[in-house]
């Protein structure tokens, strides 16, 4: 478990640099590593310690050159938008975010999280995709009686359940 603060980026992020209007998904770097099985780590508040407890050889990383935007709509009186006004949000609303995140990190029992870094996942097992795997560790969570949310039980629960799971493939199927 760790953030590997000292570790490098992915490698297909060396080539990109600077800033990008584009949102996390839609940065080429995530967009290749997808093509290869990698997936952006959940952005929910609940699951931002999820990198932190994933199997080092199924997680990485590259620079967040991302924008995070704010819409700000206009409704006339039935409801319909009548305008819309889209804005890239301010260093001191991303720095809010990420002192809720790290805030949400400490409930958990987990360190706050290297800045600058959009996290990537691989499935684990037999599991699909992220959304399989988190939806196993629910299932894991109801049948514990503990409580799916930022905690350090909950937290507990899923490391130990990804080290099992992939513990597990790892015997079936040699190293990935």
């Amino acid at each position: 478990m760790g953030w590997d603060t000292d570790g490098a980026p992915h490698t297909v992020a060396l080539a990109r640099t600077g800033r990008s209007e584009q949102e996390p998904d839609r940065l080429p770097e995530v967009r290749e590593l997808a093509e290869f099985g990698w997936e952006l780590a959940p952005d929910a508040p609940m699951w931002g310690f999820l990198p932190y407890v994933w199997p080092e050889d199924r997680r990485t990383w590259v620079p967040d050159r991302s924008t995070r935007w704010a819409v700000e709509t206009r409704l006339d009186s039935t409801g319909t938008i009548t305008g819309a006004i889209c804005q890239p949000l301010s260093q001191h609303d991303l720095d809010v975010l990420e002192n809720d995140a790290n805030t949400d990190l400490a409930e958990a029992g987990v360190p706050p999280r290297p800045p600058g870094r959009l996290w990537l996942l691989r499935p684990i097992a037999d599991h699909e995709d992220i959304d399989s795997v988190l939806d196993h560790l629910f299932t894991m969570a109801e049948t514990r009686g503990i409580e799916a949310r930022s905690s350090a039980a909950f937290a507990a629960l899923c490391a130990d359940e990804l080290r099992s799971l992939h513990a597990t493939a790892q015997g079936r199927h040699g190293t990935w």
